[in-house]
């Protein structure tokens, strides 16, 4: 007897079957790329904690830190990072682009 009744769950064009195939197949090397990572950060955790000395926060003095000099210091550190993103760095962008970079006499580094 010639089988011309086909099941429903077999796919009729080939372009369903590798999109079946692809679903059904679990991924390969994930367990790998995870546990390369995981070894790559125990690895830089390890490497890092060699060097105590390297890791240790400055000690803190108290008349140092007091001093007003160093509040304002504080308080200004901040500003100027800020100043220095958003006015010095696109201002040096500009400056180091051909027509002002004549014009500025900037030489390139």
């Amino acid at each position: 007897m010639a089988r011309s009744d086909r099941t429903t769950s077999e796919p009729s064009e080939p372009s369903e079957q590798s999109e079946l195939d692809t679903q059904r197949t679990p991924r390969r090397g994930g367990r790998f790329r995870r546990g390369l990572a995981l070894g790559l950060m125990l690895g830089l955790l390890g490497f890092a904690s060699a060097w105590p000395d390297a890791a240790r926060a400055d000690d803190h003095d108290t008349r140092r830190a007091a001093h007003p000099v160093r509040i304002a210091a504080y308080i200004l550190h901040p500003v100027g990072v800020v100043l220095d993103w958003l006015l010095v760095r696109p201002a040096h962008w500009v400056v180091e682009r051909e027509p002002f970079r004549t014009l500025f006499g900037h030489e390139p580094d």
